[in-house]
């Protein structure tokens, strides 16, 4: 996993993914050759790859994809244009109480190169925070400490949604072509094995999606598991430095909008205060702050063996936010119809994550818990 935000690690921030396998006292290779055979992945507007899908088997092949990666991971890289700037944020969560803190939400992100960042937001619904990023640690104030999981979602989509072709390259890659709103776009599939029991039409579990416009290097449909999508609208985007943001971002989960996210403004940040950037007395009696860390995705497989290729399995996503102690929170299922999905979220509460924390400053993770369950029927 990677550490807190400071100045090496923040260039690395919600790098894609994590990829250990739980599986509720089974491991997966007791399967053999007995694997039963998994539903597909629900359909969706804009589960994108529904088609034959490519695996990139050969160096060119994979370097083709990567370099696709690096071009959309640059066109967001405002860290990189080593310029001061002030990024304003609005977005307005409407979760159905699934998440904390619905309503109308403002965020405000200035960085100073050699400084940091300094990073604020605020909702109606009572929360607010000041958070400093430094080479020495991330500092903070505000109403909790823990970062609600809308907020942490908009900053990871908006600062580095992608991984680095590096990490990519460590697991198995796939593409295939799609049509969105009238654009072609290649979408590359990234799981973490090398060699995955992906089906050959659509995308796998286990897969997270990136469909990008090729020509102009824009993310446009991002996926880490399915029933969860952010759609990136460039209309107007905002520019600074040739490097380019969407105007918005809409967060779907189930087929309905649970976010929607707006960037007011991008701008370089004039006469900036180097006072900003440090952090006051009582931040540094609090001592360190919870940072945003990388995602987690795991596996669980429920049931009862022996098992038959005869057998079914469902797969429920259920999306939450890891403490720096060790709890889920937040938690909820991206397949709420689906009969299993109750029993996902209930079992994926009970996870103990305290064993996987690493020593060090505090800090907190997306995880999404891949629920399986094996049917006979």
């Amino acid at each position: 996993m990677e550490a807190s935000i400071d100045r090496g690690s923040y260039t690395r921030l919600l790098r894609k993914l994590s990829w250990p396998i739980v599986c509720g006292g089974l491991a997966l290779t007791s399967f053999g050759q007995n694997v039963p055979t998994i539903l597909p992945v629900p359909a969706n507007p804009l589960e994108l790859v529904t088609g034959p899908v490519e695996a990139a088997g050969t160096l060119a092949s994979r370097q083709a994809a990567l370099e696709l990666l690096r071009h959309a991971r640059n066109r967001f890289a405002t860290r990189n244009a080593k310029a001061p700037y002030d990024l304003k944020v609005s977005f307005t969560v409407d979760s159905l109480g699934q998440t904390d803190y619905d309503g109308a939400w403002e965020m405000e992100n200035r960085f100073l190169p050699g400084q940091g960042h300094r990073w604020t937001a605020k909702t109606a619904a009572g929360y607010a925070t000041t958070r400093i990023f430094t080479t020495g640690g991330t500092y903070g104030e505000g109403t909790a400490s823990l970062i609600p999981l809308r907020l942490h979602e908009a900053w990871g989509l908006l600062i580095d949604p992608l991984p680095s072709p590096a990490y990519a390259n460590r697991g198995s890659i796939r593409t295939a072509t799609a049509t969105y709103r009238g654009s072609s776009l290649t979408c590359v599939l990234l799981s973490s094995s090398r060699s995955p029991a992906n089906p050959a039409v659509g995308r796998g579990w286990d897969e997270n999606e990136e469909c990008i416009e090729p020509q102009s290097g824009l993310l446009l449909v991002h996926s880490e598991v399915p029933g969860r999508y952010a759609v990136y609208d460039y209309a107007n985007a905002p520019q600074l430095d040739g490097r380019v943001l969407p105007r918005t971002i809409t967060v779907t989960e189930a087929g309905r909008i649970v976010s929607k996210i707006s960037v007011d403004s991008l701008s370089n940040l004039t006469a900036a205060e180097s006072s900003l950037f440090v952090p006051t007395d009582s931040m540094r009696t609090g001592g360190q702050a919870t940072a945003i860390a990388s995602a987690k995705r795991i596996s669980r497989v429920h049931g009862q063996g022996p098992f038959t290729v005869a057998m079914t399995m469902r797969a429920v996503c259920v999306f939450g936010v890891v403490t720096p102690s060790g709890q889920l929170v937040e938690a909820h299922s991206l397949q709420p119809s689906d009969p299993n999905s109750q029993a996902a979220v209930e079992d994926a509460k009970g996870i103990d994550f305290s064993p996987s924390i690493p020593a060090g400053p505090p800090r907190q993770h997306f995880v999404f818990v891949i629920e399986k369950f094996v049917s006979s029927q």
